[in-house]
């Protein structure tokens, strides 16, 4: 052996541990950073950067015995409210005097932008513990997830030092633009809050009220359709159908994940008047594609780059 080559072998092994101690610092920091989201009581105001539209948001979350609840008001606009407790959520609408139920826990614009990391996704995304800074007057963690391939985004997190509350996120492109962000202007925590916090400030007096309907569960046996080729880690993890007005047939729904990015696929009824325009459209960080196939339209949708919807949808197969 050389000697440059007995000097560059402990040199590799040492950036080898670096990076698997920087990989489990990274978990470490993810893993309060979800707890805190949801387990501490804060209040403060945000900014929410998609397609290159901003959207400030004044956001209250309390959590009393476990049991956790938001209340987020839009300061832009019309200003829509939004109110969950546990899974029930309310969206106000007051331009449409109208008021949305559903049941769900990811309608928060701020939970919604964060990712929830697992060890299942190191195969396909990279953890990094990057440099401290500053954000809100607040000392920071930089936390980056970096995918393996081109079929998902990546995240960049600014994690509180004290809470691990993120208090700026970047959702990162295949091509490293920015795609969306979240960033807190202002923000204080509290040992506790009062439940009133909670309390619709709109008067809904004459709104209608409107609830989601319930979506039908199928059995894994019971799917008539599968994506036939998905990116690696992609795996079908839902599988519902339901009412569509004005058709007898519901619409299938496949949920594809890789335990981080979300594929949706739609299914429609087979009662489709005429083709379906094959092609991409966005929203924000959002892609679609659609196609039809078998005299179905169908509709890849997700919070990921382009060659992914496409793969799944173009692959979809009737067994």
């Amino acid at each position: 052996m050389s000697c440059c080559a007995s000097v560059h072998t402990p040199l590799l092994l040492l950036s080898l541990v670096a990076a698997d101690v920087s990989a489990e610092e990274a978990r470490a920091w993810l893993d309060r950073m979800n707890r805190a989201v949801e387990e501490l009581n804060y209040q403060g105001t945000f900014v929410h950067v998609l397609d290159g539209t901003a959207e400030t948001l004044r956001i209250v979350h309390r959590n009393e015995n476990g049991r956790s609840g938001e209340r987020i008001v839009s300061l832009d606009g019309v200003g829509r409210e939004i109110i969950r407790q546990q899974n029930e959520v309310q969206c106000i609408l007051p331009d449409r005097r109208v008021v949305l139920l559903e049941s769900r826990n990811d309608f928060s614009p701020l939970v919604g932008a964060l990712p929830d990391f697992s060890s299942e996704l190191e195969p396909h995304y990279e953890l990094t513990l990057r440099a401290t800074a500053r954000v809100v007057d607040r000392p920071a963690q930089v936390v980056e997830i970096k995918p393996r391939d081109e079929f998902r985004y990546g995240y960049v997190l600014w994690l509180d030092q004290e809470t691990a509350m993120p208090l700026k996120s970047q959702l990162v492109g295949d091509r490293g633009e920015i795609v969306e962000q979240i960033l807190f202007t202002e923000i204080d925590f509290a040992d506790s809050l009062p439940e009133s916090v909670l309390a619709a400030t709109i008067d809904t007096a004459g709104f209608t009220t409107l609830r989601s309907p319930e979506s039908l569960p199928l059995s894994a046996e019971g799917i008539p359709w599968r994506a036939a080729t998905v990116p690696g880690g992609f795996k079908l993890s839902v599988a519902t159908q339901s009412p569509i007005a004005g058709s007898e047939y519901p619409v299938e729904h496949l949920v594809y994940s890789d335990g981080l990015a979300t594929v949706s696929v739609f299914i429609e009824s087979p009662n489709t008047q005429a083709d379906v325009g094959e092609g991409f459209s966005n929203v924000g960080s959002t892609n679609t594609y659609s196609l039809t196939l078998r005299g179905r339209k169908v509709t890849a949708v997700g919070e990921v780059p382009r060659r992914t919807v496409r793969t799944i949808a173009t692959s979809l197969v009737a067994e």
